[in-house]
């Protein structure tokens, strides 16, 4: 089975981008299957079924939506197998822009929209700067010269990916997209023992571990703290 990692910030259009991809890798003959990490609430498993997509779907909760992906990503992959599915695809929203879900060896994607911001490129981190492919989406509420300058910046932060348009609504890029998927030929018997593409913060703080109270006495573990009495 082929895997492929779609993270991106949240509301970036990447179900839409999906569903659309989703659609032109049925018309080549494939089956294609979701898996959805998010943090506290989704109904896009829905979406997904109403589409006949075959769906599974994990709320963190408490935990990093990305941290829970790497605790779980095997296990919804032996899914997919079981489902008899040629290309499985994990969505994941990255929330601190910190973290990552794509793995060494594994097709990763990165959905990003025109209206997030200029300097948006420079914020996400990993999973923009790790990704094989990026995706910009809403480029039709924007000018073209707009999409191009965000597309310029896409391609400082990231100069080795595939840079490619696509509308979630009306499917405009989406056949480009699913012929890339379509196109990666390395099938994946197991993720067991497979890496990350980039570390995620390994410490843990307070915090982390529900502490509520706000003071310096009350912080352990990894704390980072501003200079806020100089500069």
């Amino acid at each position: 089975m082929r895997f492929v990692t779609v993270s991106g910030p949240p509301s970036s259009g990447k179900t839409a981008v999906i569903l659309k991809t989703v659609e032109s890798l049925r018309q080549r003959g494939l089956k294609a299957g979701v898996v959805k990490f998010d943090c506290l609430y989704t109904d896009d498993d829905k979406l997904y079924e109403q589409k006949g997509i075959p769906v599974k779907k994990g709320l963190s909760g408490a935990l990093c939506p990305d941290h829970y992906f790497v605790s779980n990503v095997s296990e919804s992959f032996e899914w997919g197998k079981k489902q008899g599915i040629d290309i499985l695809i994990s969505e994941s929203a990255g929330l601190c822009n910190r973290c990552s879900p794509h793995i060494k060896e594994i097709l990763a994607v990165c959905v990003i929209d025109n209206l997030s911001g200029i300097n948006t490129p420079k914020k996400i981190g990993p999973m923009l700067k790790s990704a094989d492919i990026v995706v910009i989406t809403k480029g039709d509420i924007v000018s073209q010269a707009e999409r191009e300058v965000f597309a310029s910046r896409v391609a400082t932060v990231n100069p080795t990916a595939s840079i490619m348009h696509v509308n979630g609504i009306t499917g405009q890029g989406a056949f480009e997209l699913s012929t890339l998927f379509a196109d990666e030929k390395t099938e994946t018997e197991t993720l067991d023992g497979k890496s990350l593409r980039f570390s995620m913060p390994s410490a843990l703080c307070s915090y982390c571990l529900g502490e509520k109270r706000i003071g310096a006495k009350y912080q352990m573990g990894n704390v980072r703290k501003m200079d806020v009495d100089n500069g």
